[in-house]
């Protein structure tokens, strides 16, 4: 009896596209850490709807979204594409649940904080739609980071490449570059080049081959020739560290990697900083590990990162001829922290306001 009135104390979690890439991703991490929820309510489009998962020893049955699905709900995660989020975010905070939404559609909303735990917590109380907004993954994968040292130095100016995984694009940009490299192997370096320029069609999610190769663009073109990808890095960052004049300067870049998106990250800040004082910082939040010891090749990469929860930083170094800056490298799993993870650590932000 007791175990049933606790359970009932406890808010009631939804989880929006509970079968897709990253939905599956995050049933992993709710079954992975401590059970806060009463009930867990799966929730998929009409095609997913019956299908069995099993969520902390119990198995559930996906339902189907509608209204009905969110009765009775505290806490709707959405990890869904962006038509689908604007549409169905704002039906769960009419029935009173607080939406973590992990796609675009509210990031730049001006009522819809968006919110990384470790920088800006208290932004999750902030939210007069009733929604919370995730960040994009290339965004989150700098931000632990960016957050400790913004603490200490104050940020003022970011240049940043991103070396960004191919699921990214979703499980077509898996099977793309599964797909060219299966095409290519075992043959000569030219005839390799050949036979890829050969393989690109209308289904590949990347413009030009993405096997023994990188492409320098993610995303839909912008104004002036930058990507979504790029603007997003922009804004995402002086929203979420609250420095509306922040320069920032992106280059997105998609390689041939499976999982976890990398960064070089130059940083400049107020006060003088050296190399030593950033790594102390870092190493000292955590949900940050600190990798960096090029004497013993020791730095983050990305198949070390893939399927781990931390951020990881190498490569720390105080910048040559740039005064108040540092230069790192910087690693995260882009389907975990850089999605599914966030989210779920937003959502148990708002659970404790229960």
């Amino acid at each position: 009896m007791q175990e049933l009135e606790d359970k009932l104390a406890r808010p009631n979690l939804a989880l929006v596209g509970a079968t897709g890439a990253v939905g599956t991703v995050m049933i992993d991490i709710i079954n992975s850490r401590e059970n806060i929820w009463g009930e867990i309510r799966l929730i998929a489009s009409a095609r997913s709807a019956g299908k069995k998962i099993t969520v902390h020893g119990e198995e559930l049955t996906v339902v189907e979204l509608t209204e009905d699905a969110f009765e009775g709900i505290d806490i709707a995660m959405f990890d869904v594409p962006d038509e689908v989020s604007a549409i169905w975010a704002p039906i769960a905070a009419k029935h009173g649940a607080v939406a973590v939404d992990n796609s675009a559609a509210f990031r730049m909303d001006n009522e819809v904080p968006l919110v990384v735990p470790e920088v800006n917590p208290e932004q999750a109380k902030n939210r007069p739609k009733g929604i919370i907004s995730n960040p994009n993954c290339t965004t989150l994968t700098m931000m632990a980071a960016m957050g400790a040292l913004h603490r200490g130095w104050n940020l003022k100016e970011l240049v940043v490449s991103s070396y960004q995984a191919v699921s990214g694009a979703g499980a077509t940009g898996i099977d793309q570059l599964r797909s060219e490299v299966a095409a290519v192997a075992g043959t000569k370096v030219g005839e390799a080049s050949d036979d890829l320029k050969n393989f690109i069609s209308g289904e590949s999610p990347f413009p030009a081959p993405i096997a023994m190769n990188v492409i320098p663009w993610a995303g839909s073109l912008k104004a002036d020739g930058f990507s979504s990808e790029e603007m997003k890095v922009r804004d995402e960052s002086r929203k979420i560290l609250g420095i509306p004049d922040l320069k920032v300067a992106a280059t997105c870049v998609r390689v041939p990697v499976l999982v976890s998106h990398s960064l070089t990250v130059h940083a400049t800040f107020e006060k003088p900083i050296t190399a030593d004082q950033a790594r102390a910082a870092l190493a000292a939040e955590p949900t940050i590990v600190v990798l960096d010891d090029p004497s013993q090749g020791l730095w983050p990469t990305p198949n070390l990162v893939a399927g781990l929860d931390p951020t990881y930083v190498g490569r720390i170094r105080t910048s040559l001829d740039f005064p108040n800056s540092v230069e790192l490298f910087v690693v995260g799993d882009n389907l975990r922290k850089g999605a599914a993870l966030n989210t779920y650590e937003i959502a148990e932000l708002v659970a404790r306001e229960f």
